[in-house]
């Protein structure tokens, strides 16, 4: 099943911090995919884990003064390919190296790089903050050669990404079935033949050792929680590559981290999200 519940919420008064925050607190709550504008911000998440206890509870405890308006109604499973091609997904250039496109897209530019992502309700094709980050902190870094593991994995950009700079094996893992199954048509049609997608949760590292790169773009919440498997996978001296949250979210996940043997080396921001890069000193 791929249903899924929109939620509108127009905010009184609406600018671009509180459209950021709200969309910060939402995503700790299960939700996907976010659309701003200048009245306020629409939602999406699986129709399953929606809770509109939980949009409630965000909402009468949100840090600014603001008044809401809510309003949400289930959008029914369809080819999310065309809606993502009429309504959303454009080609994107990450620093003129990598181009990110769908297989409907023309006229492509020329780059080094050239991921084709057909999106279903997908999330991950680039264009967020994090998922650019966290491009960007991987074309800075030389893959050649290494073990990865991609933790939530979504579309599998970042994993074909590593497979295209060279890694010799990426563990790319994601518990959403339907997800999962776009990961590997994308793995397919990026022919990223060093790409292992795995169906499952935090769980399944307990299989995994030696890996020379984490990388887990989720929530904060999650990656708090699965830290310790997180780090227990990791050779010493790896890095991990940590991003889906804000930058005041930093101290937080150093608090985890910390005793796990893992070390600040650096963040970047863009948009007020961040992307957070630790090593491994076992």
């Amino acid at each position: 099943m791929n249903d899924y519940v929109e939620v509108r919420l127009d905010l009184s008064p609406c600018d671009e911090t509180r459209t950021d925050i709200l969309a910060a607190l939402l995503a700790q709550a299960g939700f996907e995919s976010f659309v701003p504008d200048d009245k306020g911000l629409t939602a999406y998440i699986k129709s399953e884990l929606f809770d509109s206890k939980a949009v409630d509870d965000i909402v009468a405890d949100f840090p600014m003064e603001s008044e809401f308006k809510i309003s949400s109604e289930v959008v029914e499973g369809r080819d999310w390919n065309s809606e993502w091609e009429k309504n959303y997904f454009k080609p994107i250039v990450i620093d003129d190296v990598c181009v990110i496109h769908s297989s409907f897209h023309k006229d492509i530019p020329q780059c080094r790089y050239d991921i084709v992502i057909d999106p279903k309700m997908a999330f991950g094709t680039g264009h967020h903050a994090t998922t650019s980050l966290v491009l960007r902190q991987l074309l800075s870094m030389d893959l050649n050669g290494l073990r990865i593991v991609d933790m939530g994995t979504g579309t599998g950009i970042l994993a074909i990404l590593a497979s295209m700079r060279g890694a010799a094996r990426v563990d790319a893992i994601e518990i959403d079935e339907f997800a999962f199954n776009n990961a590997v048509d994308n793995i397919r049609l990026n022919f990223a033949d060093t790409v292992m997608p795995r169906l499952g949760d935090a769980s399944l590292l307990a299989i995994i050792s030696d890996i020379d790169l984490f990388i887990a773009n989720i929530n904060r919440n999650i990656i708090t929680a699965d830290l310790p498997a997180y780090a227990k996978t990791l050779k010493p001296g790896a890095t991990m590559v940590l991003s889906g949250f804000y930058e005041p979210d930093v101290e937080v996940i150093l608090d985890v981290a910390h005793p796990l043997g893992l070390e600040y080396v650096t963040h970047h921001v863009l948009d007020r999200w961040t992307c957070l890069v630790l090593r491994y000193k076992a």
